[in-house]
């Protein structure tokens, strides 16, 4: 027999199926144009190609070449983001599916939970925060920080390269589009025009689409009522610091749990007491209380390292294998902000820390 809750679910959700069902079924809708330039009409080629041979089009073939559409009504900063990460190469350091490793929309979900985003989307802060923990480098602008003129040129700079893609947070109305706040990544430039392409993610609705510069700039200085906050765009580009730096771990999975409570309720008290003789004692006293699953984590840092970089700084054993260095060597610790570090020269950094705005964890590693 079901529960009462289990049964009061079914029934909104069966309620929400017939609410959806009772909306008129849509196949595409008419590109308001003006303003915008369909891409594949004669005038949108004509634009692309002038664009091209200016040398303003660079990053338009990666992002073409893993372009997706949203899969669903509210996952346009998923999609949109999963486009720009595979477009740059990025790996996410975990299956998707079979042996496969390739950013997805569901796998999007550290800064936000993927059913809140569905019912809700999602906004300008969680995209940023959502591409920092795929590890990619990400430049954020809230419309109210710049002008039209620092959008041209961040636009000009991105799409004359290929190791940076512009991604706009716009509301459609402004463009005479139906909707509300949208994501897209921007696949080129015009000079000439100065219009952007807009590689709209729902291509269900709308085909990709030149539009005037200014007229997105006003798009994009709109607010977001669900923050109160303005829009902007983003720079996203490829970490290219040194391997390892930093790893986000979800720890939604149960195996995790236990390793963030150690971190931010255990180890605290672990460190309050004064009387900590050496390293190796303090040592001896966090290793003993680590939790039954903390190999778990040291072993995945691994295998992420091996899959990350070929050429290891890890050392190795008798038999080839790597060592990885962690807390052994030196147990400097970052917790919540918090410094306990009463030692100089850490050679290494485990910090485990919220962020994203929901439980994750992360590791740093300074060789």
């Amino acid at each position: 027999m079901a529960s009462k809750s289990s049964s009061q679910g079914e029934s909104k959700g069966q309620a929400a199926a017939a609410a959806a069902a009772a909306v008129p079924s849509l196949y595409g809708r008419v590109l308001p144009s003006p303003p915008a330039v369909e891409f594949a009409s004669p005038e949108g080629r004509r634009l692309f190609s002038e664009a091209l041979e200016a040398g303003t089009m660079q990053g338009f073939f990666s992002l073409i070449s893993c372009f997706q559409t949203q899969s669903e009504p509210a996952f346009c900063g998923l999609a949109t983001l999963s486009v720009v990460l595979n477009a740059l190469r990025i790996d996410p350091g975990r299956r998707w599916k079979g042996p496969w490793r390739w950013f997805d929309e569901s796998m999007l979900d550290c800064c936000e939970h993927l059913d809140k985003v569905r019912s809700h989307g999602i906004t300008f802060g969680k995209v940023a925060c959502l591409a920092h923990c795929a590890g990619a480098d990400v430049r954020a602008f809230r419309a109210g920080q710049v002008t039209v003129d620092d959008l041209r040129r961040h636009l000009v700079r991105c799409v004359s390269s290929l190791d940076c893609h512009l991604i706009a947070s716009y509301h459609r109305k402004l463009l005479g589009q139906t909707g509300t706040g949208h994501f897209s990544p921007i696949g080129g430039y015009h000079a000439g025009k100065d219009m952007a392409l807009i590689l709209d993610v729902a291509r269900f609705k709308y085909p990709p689409h030149w539009v005037p510069l200014p007229l997105l700039w006003e798009a994009i200085n709109t607010i977001d009522e669900a923050t109160g906050l303005l829009r902007g765009f983003m720079l996203i580009s490829r970490n290219t610091t040194a391997p390892s730096l930093i790893y986000a771990v979800n720890c939604r999975d149960e195996s995790w749990k236990s390793v963030e409570k150690y971190c931010t309720e255990d180890l605290p008290n672990l460190l309050k007491d004064d009387n900590v003789e050496n390293v190796l004692t303090l040592l001896s006293r966090l290793v003993k209380h680590l939790p039954p699953n903390a190999g778990n984590l040291i072993k995945w840092t691994i295998e992420v390292r091996r899959q990350e970089e070929v050429g290891s700084n890890f050392s190795k054993d008798a038999d080839g294998r790597p060592i990885l260095k962690v807390i052994l060597i030196f147990p400097f610790m970052l917790l919540q902000g918090q410094n306990f570090a009463p030692y100089s020269k850490p050679h290494c950094v485990f910090a485990c820390r919220k962020r994203c705005y929901s439980k994750s964890m992360t590791l740093s590693f300074f060789n």
